[in-house]
């Protein structure tokens, strides 16, 4: 029994998985064995279970991946997962492949052999050796080569993991980072640790320990400050890793000098949105924490910070708008930061604007940050008539009547009472701002 290219192609199609590079659309037959029973497609790298039955790598790594443990044609259990590849299926594939090469096939290349854990482990003893040795040639040639497997497969990357590369490379990068400005090979090596680093997220409670050190965490400060786009932007993404599971880095990063600056810097000069993203994550984190909230408060709102998150809310994408509104929530914790915000022209009718249209949650960030202002304005009612002015006494109405969390609640109910003093001076809604809106009715 065979099946055709063209039917392959049409299925492909409609399932919305893309054609393979050998297997053009055309009227020419596959050969049934030489098909992956699970994807039907062409195999790349053909591997046989301790069943018999080959499939390709990819496609039974994913079914065993996904908690199943029988052979799929089979059904029967496996005594073991071990995958041998078949060399004779697949040469005789890629001869298939040269052989009908007239029609627009593509030979298949050879796989290359998965690494072993065996061999994952000699590598990290290698780097643990010369980072005692301060070796810092072997260090870069071996972090090279994992950097290398974490891109070859996702396989390769997972059996790197396993291996505990992240620990080893972490406490390579601590190690190099107290003196790294003194050797500018130390510099290259602690970039391309960063960035394999970076591939390895979560990390362990080991990693970060390393990494969220003083040496370690003033290192990613300064690639912050003057290294190139992607060390700025792996560095960005680790700081985010390490702040959000661990609250001690918080303090550790609170106290490091030049950081504010660092990610006002991101900020303002943004990499990309994943970065941008990451940034206001750490911010967020740094001005809604117990530790010295006040002051790191001060120094963002000196540096402009309110400024840049209202110009990013105006025209960012949503989750970006989201995590800038709830920066700016955690500024006006702080009389200076609610100052800042007030003297900002664009501040209340852009808040009131965004209260249904970015997300539930930047709805409770808009919310709470009205409240406090209002709170600050009572007895001139300086910011709810201009609240007011710009609807936002219909749009919390409506926002209690569709519902949220309690505590927005509450706040809501509060902002309500605040506004409605001041209703004869005036409103004006825009009824787009409803239009997505979801009810309970």
């Amino acid at each position: 029994m065979t099946s055709t290219l063209r039917i392959l192609g049409r299925r492909n199609i409609l399932t919305g998985r893309g054609r393979s590079s050998a297997a053009p659309a055309t009227d020419l037959a596959i050969p049934t064995h030489f098909r992956c029973p699970i994807s039907l497609d062409l195999m790349k790298d053909p591997v046989t279970l301790c069943t018999g039955i080959t499939y390709d790598r990819q496609s039974i790594e994913t079914w065993l991946d996904s908690g199943n443990v029988t052979c799929p044609v089979t059904n029967q259990v496996l005594k073991t997962f071990d995958q041998i590849p078949n060399h004779t299926i697949r040469r005789m594939i890629q001869d298939w492949c040269v052989d009908n090469r007239s029609h627009g096939i593509e030979r298949i290349p050879t796989p290359r052999i998965p690494v072993s854990a065996a061999a994952v482990s000699e590598m990290l003893l290698e780097i643990s050796g010369a980072t005692r040795r301060r070796d810092l040639g072997r260090v870069r040639d071996s972090v090279r080569k994992v950097s290398g497997l974490c891109s070859d497969s996702e396989r390769d990357r997972r059996c790197v993991l396993d291996g505990g590369a992240a620990p080893v490379l972490s406490a390579a990068f601590d190690s190099f980072a107290a003196n790294f400005l003194d050797n500018q090979t130390s510099t290259g090596v602690l970039e391309e640790i960063l960035q394999v680093v970076t591939r390895m997220f979560p990390l362990d409670s080991e990693a970060r320990s390393y990494l969220g050190s003083d040496s370690s965490l003033r290192a990613l400060l300064w690639f912050l400050k003057c290294g190139g786009l992607s060390v700025r932007r792996n560095a960005v993404l680790l700081i985010r890793e390490l702040v959000t599971a661990d609250k001690r880095n918080l303090n550790t990063l609170s106290q490091t000098e030049g950081f504010p600056e660092a990610f006002t810097k991101i900020i303002r000069e943004p990499i990309c949105p994943a970065t941008s993203k990451a940034s206001l994550v750490i911010v967020y984190h740094l001005v809604t924490s117990s530790l010295h909230t006040q002051k790191m408060i001060s120094t963002f709102v000196e540096m402009g910070l309110v400024s840049l998150l209202l110009e990013m809310v105006v025209d960012s994408e949503k989750s970006i708008s989201e995590k800038a509104l709830g920066v700016l929530d955690g500024l006006c914790n702080s009389e200076e930061g609610k100052k800042a915000a007030v003297g900002h022209a664009l501040a209340i009718p852009l808040l009131v604007k965004k209260m249904f249209r970015v997300s539930d949650l930047a709805t409770e960030f808009v919310v709470s940050t009205l409240w406090k202002l209002g709170k600050n304005s009572r007895r001139d009612g300086g910011v709810l008539i201009e609240a007011l002015q710009a609807g936002a006494f219909q749009k919390v109405l409506l926002l209690l009547q569709v519902g949220c969390n309690e505590k927005t609640k509450e706040k809501a109910t509060e902002l309500l009472k605040m506004l409605n003093i001041h209703r004869e001076r005036g409103e004006c809604v825009d009824s787009m701002d409803f239009k997505q809106l979801k009810r309970p009715f």
